[in-house]
């Protein structure tokens, strides 16, 4: 090191020479640096997500909120426990440290969850369990207008758009947010049901009991075996002249 000083002070022009070879040198490899806008990232983090409809808040704080932190509180590596209590979801958020592997991390947090499943609402959604991946953030959104009912623009993004773009290559997943699904009201009158002697709960075991499709087996036959299919008997007359006002 001192050799190359004493060189450097009696011939100063050599010296520059070296700065100025070191400094193009820097600039052009500057340039060629790679640039990735989402870089791979595991992020040591989970999420519980649960819902329950119609539920308050207190009510999701309690029942499920809870009892999920206290099952997953005992897992090792945790550095950040976090949660969010809506009207009918829950939402737990449990960051590990950097060393934690995010696969062994993701397992144990599934394990303690089916532990207390059986303590749960019974009408709550089972709980969803995601590892946060930069990679799934969505890329482009497309928003939908036009004269047509916000119901027939739903159909239309759900049966038709959606399906021609999980259809491109490359594109994951396509998931429609907003809108107004098709559904069914049932408006009861309280006087009739009770002039008749048929309850809510009644009326609303009718409606889940009636018009569903239940497998009944295979009938085999050459060349192939066709699958049958038993569907329920169409609802009561009493239940369905209850149902509308």
């Amino acid at each position: 090191m001192q050799k190359l000083a004493e060189i450097c002070v009696r011939r100063p022009i050599f010296a520059t020479v070296i700065i100025l070879s070191l400094v193009v040198v820097g600039i052009f490899a500057y340039g060629q640096l790679g640039l990735d806008r989402f870089p791979k990232v595991d992020i040591p983090t989970i999420t519980i997500t649960t819902r329950l409809v119609g539920a308050a808040p207190e009510e999701i704080e309690t029942d499920i909120t809870d009892k999920i932190e206290e099952a997953v509180n005992t897992i090792s590596g945790i550095d950040q426990l976090q949660s969010v209590s809506s009207e009918g979801t829950s939402q737990v958020i449990v960051s590990f440290v950097l060393e934690k592997n995010l696969d062994v991390a993701a397992q144990e947090v599934r394990d303690k969850v089916n532990t207390i499943l059986a303590n749960l609402p019974k009408d709550a959604d089972p709980p969803l369990i995601q590892k946060i991946d930069p990679d799934a953030i969505p890329v482009i959104a497309i928003a939908l207008s036009g004269p047509a009912p916000i119901r027939d623009i739903t159909e239309y993004a759900d049966k038709k758009l959606r399906r021609r773009l999980e259809s491109i290559s490359g594109v994951g997943q396509v998931v429609i947010v907003g809108g107004r699904p098709r559904q069914i009201n049932v408006v009861a009158d309280t006087a009739k049901m009770t002039a008749v002697g048929v309850t809510t709960a009644q009326l609303v075991a009718a409606l889940q009991s009636q018009n569903v499709q239940i497998p009944g087996g295979t009938s085999p036959s050459a060349p192939t075996a066709a699958s049958s299919r038993r569907a329920s008997s169409p609802i009561s007359r009493s239940a369905r002249r209850t149902a509308t006002s």
